[in-house]
């Protein structure tokens, strides 16, 4: 079973053109549950640099489905045996004003848009970087 991958390595990804938010803003709560961009941002935010794209991906798809660490590795080969949406079409980065910087190892950590560090990382000769996907065609 081939295996598709979301990581980069050495890239920045800015917010899409059509971003909303001219800051890096807390994603709200919507009742009880928690969204998708608001199990992202705890994970990332609270680890920067810990856990790559995969992980990241990964560890929200098992928290929404209630997954039992048993069930991990089954879920993970299940999940990445198809490709998925990588951190270009994250609400964080074409709503919510975050940039996605990944080192070398692939690990990532966010930097608001109005942030010096976003600013420097958009400018960086020795990343690639890429735009977020627009929220409109």
């Amino acid at each position: 079973m081939k295996v598709h991958t979301t990581n980069y390595f050495d890239t920045f990804i800015a917010i899409s053109d059509d971003c909303p938010s001219g800051t890096g803003c807390v994603p709200p709560l919507k009742g009880d549950a928690k969204s998708v961009a608001n199990r992202q941002f705890e994970l990332i935010s609270k680890n920067p640099y810990k856990y790559s794209s995969d992980e990241v991906l990964f560890q929200v798809f098992a928290d929404r489905n209630e997954l039992t660490e048993s069930e991990y590795a089954e879920a993970k080969a299940q999940l990445f045996s198809k490709g998925q949406a990588c951190f270009r079409a994250s609400p964080l980065t074409k709503r919510y004003g975050w940039g996605v910087h990944f080192n070398s190892e692939g690990k990532m950590a966010l930097y608001g848009s109005e942030s010096e560090e976003y600013k420097r990382y958009l400018e960086d000769k020795g990343l690639k970087v890429v735009r977020a996907m627009k929220s409109s065609r």
